[in-house]
């Protein structure tokens, strides 16, 4: 199994499932933002058609769970529990590895991306309570990031951009044409400078 499913969890997803009246429904599980501090690991309904290309199937003994392939070696180790308390019961999700690097050169442009940022830029950004993150990588090669904290409206930022932040990305992930800022920097109320 990918992800160990407890029991109590099971019983808990399949009444849940039971409650959509949708005859193909299943779970998909996947981790956003893996390998970042950020990282979050998600359970979605999922209606036949809507598991995506690269997913892993596992049958359980009453539903079937997609499991995202990018997010498989984030879920590593991860553990989804049901326990009941005076309120009702509580689902959770453990997944010491979501916010680990997992990064080869085969890994996803954007996981290599984020590993950068995460890594090796932002504990630098942090000295002036800033840090960047991803928001997309383009088709045409370019990584969109926002800038926040202190480098939102820095008067300095247009340096780090290009000095700091592009060198690095292009040092370590040699695939990027360059770097692009969508942060509003009309905004300076936590400016560094």
């Amino acid at each position: 199994m990918i992800v160990d499913i407890t029991e109590s969890a099971q019983t808990y997803l399949k009444e849940l499932l039971e409650k959509q009246d949708d005859d193909g429904i299943s779970i998909r599980m996947f981790v956003s933002n893996p390998g970042t501090p950020q990282a979050e690991t998600c359970i979605a309904y999922c209606r036949l058609g809507e598991e995506q290309e690269g997913d892993e199937m596992v049958e359980y003994t009453d539903f079937k769970a997609y499991f995202e392939g990018r997010s498989i070696p984030f879920l590593t180790d991860a553990k989804v529990d049901y326990a009941t308390d005076k309120m009702g019961g509580q689902l959770t999700i453990r997944a010491p590895n979501s916010k680990m690097p997992q990064v080869t050169d085969n890994s996803p442009i954007e996981d290599r991306i984020n590993y950068v940022l995460y890594n090796d830029v932002n504990p630098g950004l942090a000295a002036h309570g800033g840090q960047v993150e991803l928001q997309q990588f383009t088709e045409d090669g370019y990584a969109v990031l926002k800038f926040g904290g202190g480098c939102q409206g820095c008067s300095a930022v247009d340096m780090t951009l290009k000095d700091g932040v592009e060198k690095a990305l292009l040092a370590k992930v040699p695939e990027i044409k360059g770097v692009r800022d969508m942060t509003d920097h009309s905004d300076t109320s936590n400016a560094y400078y």
